[in-house]
């Protein structure tokens, strides 16, 4: 009983009716963390009527042993690259992105999931994911760019 009466009150509290309608709003989470290594030096970029962006790729990396079990220590050790397109939109840690990010960096960036789609220099339409960047952590010593 106390378990559906939390999930009520759960309910309650993410949904929210609007005073002028019967549409049920309902909110939802994007969210996203990836701690990794810098793959690339960011590029800003601009479009014509759009403001600056600021473009780089991140690595992270999954490392598992395949063997007799969880807990077993004998067996191979293998590991998985995931590259990431990171996109900063935000203006001051977009600035901030493209004179301190750095190749090798080890840094956390939190943000959200995006979906797109562009068309590539051959006319192909292509799809794309890239990572948002709302905020970024640097855990490695922060340069000045040269």
């Amino acid at each position: 009983m106390l378990r559906n009466g939390s999930a009520l009150l759960f309910r309650q509290m993410v949904r929210h009716r609007s005073t002028d309608t019967s549409l049920i709003l309902e909110r939802s989470i994007n969210r996203v963390q990836l701690l990794g290594r810098v793959g690339q030096d960011p590029v800003m970029r601009q479009v014509e009527g759009r403001n600056p962006v600021t473009i780089f790729s991140m690595a992270t990396n999954e490392m598992w042993r395949s063997g007799e079990g969880e807990v077993s220590q004998t067996g191979d050790v293998s590991q998985k690259t995931t590259w990431h397109r990171i996109s900063v939109f935000k203006p001051g840690l977009r600035d901030v992105a493209y004179h301190y990010v750095k190749k090798g960096a080890r840094i956390l960036v939190e943000g959200k999931l995006d979906y797109g789609e562009y068309v590539d220099k051959n006319n192909v339409k292509r799809q794309a994911t890239t990572i948002i960047a709302d905020n970024i952590v640097f855990l490695s010593e922060i340069r000045d760019r040269e």
